[in-house]
């Protein structure tokens, strides 16, 4: 029996429902799913490796299919690596479809056993971004139905550890 293997990286800081949501349609796809989260993002993130890594095994430990690790460098390489010749990708609106296509054809260039497919979240999710999760919560907001509840709780204390930081110093 072939094991149809994918790879769903990402940033993940944090990681959403959207981004569950994402991966439990996988799971209906792929015999495994690869959760790759980037140590390396070139984005000035609010969790560490290490601190995205726990938070995603945390929230998807309830997915049997999906393993949550961490790599360096392309992910095609990474992809590669591991044997999968998927790559998962979400989408939420057309301009994400713009990005994602320049994206997919660079890996596919890169390695030519890539494919990418783009799975879309459900409708409540279409909106959500790691990055408007870090603002509403940094400005007092809260996201119950949006996040998983060790997320919510780590960005918490997270803008507040950085506020009493701030207040010292």
């Amino acid at each position: 029996m072939i094991m149809r293997k994918a790879i769903y990286p990402g940033t993940f800081d944090p990681i959403t429902n959207g981004h569950i949501n994402i991966l439990e349609k996988a799971t209906r796809l792929f015999d495994e799913i690869v959760l790759a989260v980037a140590n390396i993002t070139g984005k000035d993130t609010l969790f560490s490796t290490e601190e995205r890594l726990y938070l995603c095994q945390e929230s998807v430990k309830h997915i049997k299919e999906v393993k949550v690790v961490s790599f360096d460098g392309l992910v095609v390489d990474f992809a590669r690596e591991i044997d999968a010749v998927t790559m998962i990708r979400g989408l939420r609106a057309v301009s994400d479809f713009e990005y994602e296509l320049q994206l997919a054809l660079m890996n596919k260039n890169v390695y030519q056993k890539i494919d990418t497919v783009f799975l879309v979240p459900d409708s409540q999710y279409l909106y959500l971004s790691s990055s408007i999760v870090r603002q509403v919560i940094g400005l007092g907001g809260r996201l119950h139905d949006h996040i998983p509840q060790i997320v919510e709780d780590a960005i918490i204390r997270r803008f507040q550890e950085k506020n009493l930081k701030d207040l010292k110093g």
